[in-house]
């Protein structure tokens, strides 16, 4: 699930405070940009396929209390936030972006607990593919419109009984959709606001303060599980902590709007990894559908006015 969308703009940073990066800026430098951005949108979506896998053993809610309780402590150490000098307005734009960031995962997972992952990524696409779109207000965009509708359609269990494509996991997957376009324009804001990467580290605070009493008590004693923990762990460190640091170094060295376009390939990764790691085996409606909403990505951040870090 991240994307530049997904963490918002990447803020330059001072001397003295540590870059996310750091750690894999040698091993980096002999890996093309694009190659970078194919390496982070496949390290999420592994770490969902590994989340999916976990779900037998643990609630979806459970598994987003592991990811963002992992991701929480790793970027708290990178980018440690500070109360100092912020205004009212910011600290409440800090808490929109969490609350937001905390919704939008326990939506995704419930949405991932009942649909294939390839389908429920596709879905969940449609929020950043909303927001290109509002920015470009070009007659060419109703298309991509019209593209993405089509592919949602094709998705929907239209008389269907026995489907294992649900109404209800279609609409959480819509609601991750929304919250990803919310959490767009918050990362942007609190881009302004905080200094570095320290916005996405306060809301990842508050995400996980929001997120915590609902999965302790879904995963209870469970939680305590070694292997279960270990796991958590390795899904909040591929999720969140190693694409969000190659996505900034792949966004130092390409244009945005090509970062953007490749991004767009994430339900296409995303119905790959099910295939290859849950064995989700798509059918060629639902192929079709994902290309939908690929093809309707791609064109609306072509057609895009808006110019995003």
């Amino acid at each position: 699930m991240t994307a530049e969308a997904l963490h918002g703009p990447a803020e330059p940073y001072k001397p003295g405070l540590p870059r996310p990066g750091a750690l894999l800026r040698v091993a980096s430098d002999a890996v093309p940009p694009s190659g970078l951005v194919l390496l982070a949108i496949l390290s999420v979506q592994v770490g969902a396929g590994f989340a999916k896998d976990l779900f037998a053993q643990l609630p979806p809610s459970a598994v987003v209390f592991l990811r963002i309780a992992t991701g929480a402590l790793v970027m708290s150490v990178i980018a440690r936030p500070r109360l100092r000098g912020l205004t009212r307005a910011d600290v409440g734009v800090g808490i929109a972006f969490g609350v937001t960031l905390g919704v939008m995962n326990l939506s995704f997972y419930q949405a991932l607990a009942q649909l294939p992952m390839g389908i429920a990524v596709a879905i969940e696409f449609l929020g950043p593919l909303g927001v290109a779109v509002a920015a470009s207000h070009r007659r060419l965009d109703l298309l991509w419109v019209a593209l993405a509708g089509s592919g949602v359609a094709l998705l929907a269990p239209w008389g269907t009984a026995a489907s294992r494509i649900s109404w209800a996991g279609i609409g959480f997957a819509l609601i991750a959709a929304v919250c990803w376009a919310v959490y767009i324009l918050l990362a942007s804001a609190a881009g302004r606001r905080f200094p570095g990467a320290t916005g996405l580290s306060f809301a990842m605070i508050v995400s996980f303060l929001l997120v915590a009493p609902v999965g302790v008590a879904a995963g209870g004693a469970d939680l305590l599980r070694p292997e279960l923990l270990l796991i958590g762990l390795g899904v909040g460190l591929l999720s969140s902590v190693i694409p969000y640091s190659i996505e900034l170094e792949a966004l130092r060295r390409m244009p945005k709007r090509v970062f953007g376009i490749l991004m767009s390939l994430e339900p296409a990764v995303a119905a790959m990894v099910g295939l290859l790691v849950l064995g989700e085996v798509l059918e060629v409606r639902e192929w079709a559908a994902i290309g939908c909403v690929v093809v309707a990505s791609v064109g609306a951040t072509r057609t895009s006015r808006e110019r995003r870090d």
